[in-house]
């Protein structure tokens, strides 16, 4: 299973990064992101750009950060019962 990297940058985060990590999700489970020095000035800032990513996604989704570094992981879709 290869892991994708992706950067962030000053344009934090677009419409299109977000388009282009869904794409990642198609054959990927794991997603690392890197936040460069431009899109952040402290850890808390890495930790607000993985809630704000997890919040763009969705609910199958879950985000850790390691240091400057975040780490995203795309779980199962929900099963539904037809009631």
């Amino acid at each position: 299973m290869a892991i994708k990297e992706l950067q962030i940058g000053k344009n934090k985060i677009t419409q299109n990064f977000v388009e282009t990590l869904k794409t990642y999700f198609i054959k990927n489970k794991i997603v690392r992101i890197s936040v460069l020095k431009s899109a952040r000035s402290s850890k808390e800032d890495v930790k607000s750009l993985a809630d704000e990513l997890v919040k763009f996604l969705g609910q199958n989704f879950s985000s850790r950060t390691i240091g400057f570094k975040i780490i995203l992981r795309k779980f199962r879709r929900p099963t539904f019962k037809n009631q």
